[in-house]
Formats: C-alpha cells, sequence, structure tokens
C-alpha cells in the first residue's frame, strides 16, 4: 500500500496518499523549509499562498516498477542504436522524453528515488527549450564565428596596411636619402664630421671682408662649380683609401734628409685655387708676415733687419704639418663660416701623410698621421699665415718691449735689436719658446743662432749687414757659369742636370736684381751677351 499511495500522491494526490513511503521523497506540494510530517493535515498548517499544481510527466505506476529480464529483452529491439537516436549520446542537449531510451531512463531515476517527477519535468522542459533556442544558438555562434572572422580579416588588412606602410616609409626614406645626397653632405669620414649640422654662419663679417657667404656643404660645392657628390668625394677623409687626390715626391733639403712634397690631382687643385684666391688673399695678415703675402717678400722681410747690432734666426719644425685639420678649420669659423662649411673648406686643404702597403692583393694608402697642410698645395702658405697670426701677434708685441724687431717669412722667424736692447737676448729666446710652445708650434734648435755685426749676417738669403745683398758665394757662381758659357757654351755648365738651365740661370740673376739692382743689371747684360 505504501508505494501505490506514493504513486497515487505523486500522480494524482488523494486521501490515501497522505502517508510517504518511508524514504520517499518530501511532499512537493508542501511549502519550501516546511517538511511534510506524517499525521499533519494541510488544515494545520499556516496559511500561505496556493502554490501551483506540480507539473507531471503522465506515467502510471507500472511504469515505476522493477524491469523484469523478459521486458528488457522484449525492449532490446526497440532500445538498440538507430539513426533515430544519433543526438543520445551527445553532452550537448538533453534527451526528449518521447525516446524510449530516455523513457527507461526516466522511470529508473524515479524508482531509484534520484529524482522526482517535477524534477524531469523541469529537465525536460528545460531540453525543450534548449531545442527550441538551439537554433539561436546556431546563428549566434555563426555570429560570433563570423566576427572572429571578420576581427582575422581586419587585422591581416591592418598587418599588410602596416606593411605597406612601412615599405612606404621605407621607399620615402630611401628618397629621402638619395636627394639629401644629392643635394647635401652630412658625413665626411670620422672623427671630422662634428660641424657638419652646423649651418649657421656670421654673414655680416663674411660681407664686411667681402667674402663669399658660405652656410651649407651645397653652397660650397655651387660656388666650387661641383655636384654635392664630387664635393663629398674630394674631401671625404679615410684612414686607409684605395685612392689618393695627390701625387707624392720626395725632393733633397739643403741640409739633409729629403723633403715629401704633395701634388693634388686636377679638380682638388682648382677647388684649392678658388679657395686661395676667393677666400685666403682677402683676409688680412699680421704686418710681420712676409712669405706668401702679395707685395712682399725674402727682401722686405730683411729690410727691418738692416744694419742692426744683433740678428736672431729661428726656425719652426715641421711647419705645415703641425697646421692640422682643427686648427685649419678653425681659421675659416674665425672668418665667419659655419661650421659645416668650415669643416668642407678645411678638408679641401689638408691631408694625411700616407703610406703605400698592399693588404690581401689590394694597395691603398694608409695614414701615418693627422690631416695637415700639405706641401704642395697652393693654399698651405696662406693657411699657414693665418693659422700664425696669434704667433705673430705675441711674438710681435713680445719684441717691441724688449726693444727688438720681429718678421717671419714662412717659418722662419727674425729678430733684431742695437744698443741696449742686445742684453735682452737670453730673455727673448726664453720668451720666444714659451711663446712658440703656447701656439701649438716647436722651435728648431739646431737652426736658431745669434748673429753679430762682425760677422754675416743674413735673412732668408740675403745679407743684411750694411745693405741688401746676395752672398758673394752665389754671385760667383754666376759669374763662373757666363764666363764659360763665351768659350764653351751656356749648356755645357748644366752640371747638376737642371731640367731648365736656362731658366734657371735668368731666375737667379732676377733673384740678384731683386735684392741688387745694379749687380743684377751687370748679370744680365752679360747673360744677354752670351747667349747671342
Amino acid at each position: 500500500m505504501g508505494l501505490l499511495s506514493l504513486i497515487a500522491r505523486l500522480f494524482g494526490g488523494g486521501a490515501s496518499a497522505s502517508r510517504p513511503l518511508a524514504g520517499a521523497p518530501r511532499d512537493p506540494v508542501a511549502p519550501p523549509g516546511m517538511p511534510y510530517r506524517s499525521g499533519a493535515t494541510p488544515s494545520s498548517a499556516p496559511a500561505k499562498k496556493t502554490p501551483p499544481a506540480p507539473r507531471k510527466l503522465n506515467l502510471d505506476a507500472g511504469q515505476f516498477t522493477p524491469i523484469s529480464r523478459e521486458e528488457m529483452m522484449k525492449n532490446a529491439a526497440t532500445l538498440r542504436w538507430t539513426w533515430a537516436s544519433v543526438n543520445f549520446d551527445r553532452r550537448d542537449q538533453i534527451p526528449s522524453a518521447g525516446d524510449p531510451r530516455t523513457a527507461l531512463i526516466d522511470r529508473a531515476l524515479v524508482a531509484q528515488g534520484l529524482l522526482t517527477p517535477e524534477q524531469l519535468v523541469e529537465i525536460h522542459e528545460a531540453g525543450t527549450k534548449m531545442g527550441e533556442l538551439r537554433p539561436v544558438l546556431r546563428e549566434v555562434q555563426n555570429i560570433a564565428a563570423d566576427a572572429v572572422l571578420a576581427d582575422a580579416a581586419a587585422r591581416r588588412a591592418r598587418k599588410e596596411e602596416k606593411i605597406a606602410e612601412a615599405e612606404r616609409k621605407r621607399q620615402a626614406r630611401a628618397e629621402a636619402i638619395r636627394t639629401r645626397r644629392a643635394t647635401d653632405i652630412v658625413f665626411l669620414g670620422r672623427g671630422v664630421s662634428g660641424g657638419l649640422a652646423d649651418r649657421r654662419a656670421n654673414i655680416e663679417r663674411l660681407q664686411a671682408q667681402g667674402l663669399p657667404v658660405l652656410a651649407t656643404p651645397a653652397d660650397v660645392a655651387k660656388a666650387l662649380g661641383l655636384e654635392v657628390s664630387r664635393l663629398r668625394w674630394l674631401a671625404f677623409h679615410s684612414e686607409a683609401t684605395a685612392v689618393t687626390h695627390y701625387v707624392r715626391f720626395q725632393i733633397p733639403k739643403k741640409s739633409g734628409g729629403v723633403r715629401e712634397l704633395s701634388a693634388p690631382h686636377r679638380d682638388l687643385a682648382r677647388c684649392q685655387e678658388w679657395i686661395r684666391i676667393q677666400i685666403l688673399e682677402r683676409v688680412a695678415l699680421h704686418d710681420a708676415a712676409h712669405g706668401f703675402v702679395p707685395g712682399r717678400s725674402t727682401l722686405s722681410n730683411a729690410r727691418p733687419h738692416l744694419g742692426r747690432a744683433a740678428v736672431v734666426n729661428a726656425d719652426l719644425k715641421d711647419f705645415f704639418p703641425s697646421v692640422t685639420f682643427p686648427r685649419v678649420k678653425g681659421v675659416f669659423q674665425q672668418i665667419g663660416y659655419s661650421p659645416a662649411a668650415a669643416t668642407v673648406l678645411a678638408l679641401l686643404c689638408t691631408e694625411c701623410p700616407r703610406s703605400r702597403v698592399n693588404y690581401d692583393g689590394r694597395e691603398l694608402f694608409v695614414a701615418t698621421g693627422p690631416r695637415g697642410l700639405p706641401q704642395g698645395a697652393c693654399t698651405s702658405p696662406a693657411l699657414s699665415n693665418l693659422v700664425a697670426r696669434g704667433l705673430d701677434g705675441r711674438l710681435a708685441g713680445f719684441a717691441k718691449r724688449l726693444g727688438w724687431t720681429y718678421t717671419r717669412y714662412a717659418d722662419d722667424l727674425t729678430f733684431s735689436a742695437d744698443g741696449e736692447a742686445m742684453g735682452q737676448t737670453a730673455r727673448l729666446m726664453t720668451g720666444l719658446r714659451h711663446i712658440v710652445a703656447e701656439e701649438n708650434f716647436t722651435v728648431n734648435e739646431k737652426k736658431t743662432r745669434v748673429q753679430r755685426p762682425k760677422t754675416r749676417q743674413t735673412v732668408t738669403g740675403i745679407v743684411v749687414n750694411k745693405h741688401p745683398n746676395v752672398s758673394r758665394e752665389t754671385v760667383r757662381r754666376l759669374r763662373a757659369i757666363l764666363h764659360r758659357a763665351k768659350t764653351e757654351g751656356l749648356a755645357a755648365q748644366n752640371r747638376e742636370n737642371h731640367p731648365r738651365f736656362e731658366g734657371w740661370v735668368r731666375g737667379m740673376i732676377a733673384y740678384v736684381a731683386m735684392v741688387n739692382p745694379e749687380r743684377g743689371r751687370e748679370l744680365l747684360a752679360d747673360f744677354e751677351l752670351r747667349k747671342r
């Protein structure tokens, strides 16, 4: 009676179902939190809102009886797998209550007390709702998949756009570099390119001196009549290069040893000539400078020292090489040019001493020292005079305070004095060495000498004891050549193999005429006579 009462209570209700079976679930009609107790009636419970009628599975009591073996075998054919039950084992949906296998499982769950019929109703209703919503879910999933695909496509498009933008930037940068290389110079080698970014020129100072206004490398190239690329090639500094812009050769020195001369190639020589004429020769020099100055000569350098009681000669060691690239660049900047223009101009006027070496089958010219003024460039004398302006000013002022006179011809320094000032000779020599060292030059002690009145006093090869004159040895040599030429011919007197001996003789006579016009006229008349 207990099982039947439970079934009647679950699936229809009634008086006979007032007592639940032991172990049966709570009364589904009872309110939450108020379990049904034996002997209690609804009238004895507190009055509450009537709950909705319980949902039913429409199952009869026979459906909850144990399944016999015969019944199992009987239903085996019905319960075997078919295409209709293909979704039974899916975990993403609740099987339909109309499926035989589902009905059998529901029957077992209720019979074992694991679920109530109402719970099964809710489960299958949820499954039904899920079935109704599954198309919507699939649509949502499709929308989500489409969104994912759209997002992936958008990311690919953005990536492709970024790649295209990077390529455009690369091409624009390459074009900018080509344009910049064609119109500007920003690098000319390690250690010399520091000022190329500064294009600030002192225009007022340049115009006041009558100099061309140059602020950028492009201005320099335009003034020189060169392409920017050609200017870059001429001015570029390299420690080791396969091409050099100079032809180097050596000539013997009178004092022994050899002197290396560097003759620039055509394009560089033309650039240096323009710099010399248009810039360097227009800048004022100190009055003490006589070497390589228009209107001045060895004679003008010697005249201030005529007939003096004491003449001191000093020589600067390695004069041109000691005028390095930074000093030349500083000269151009002092004139008023921008650091960029000064850098280019200084590189055009300086060069490293180089040695020819073979490396890995290649012939290279390797730098053996810093960039300096090459002996053989037309700009080197003028630049050395400009670099030495500070030296000339200090030595001239110092000599004047001691009562001495000072002049300079290239690297030859000359001082002279009379009377009491001669007592300052030691002080003069000490101050000379100090000032020369502070101006970054070096005194050649081997060529420093003090000449007294009773000895032959010479200044840059000119005798200055009483009046300007050339040495007796020079005059005697010229007279001997001209005398023998009377009987042997002029060409036979070329014992030193001068390539242009006649021109050399004429030049020596012109030099004598410059220093001593009367003796020069005599020698010239004799020379013209021997030529006939």
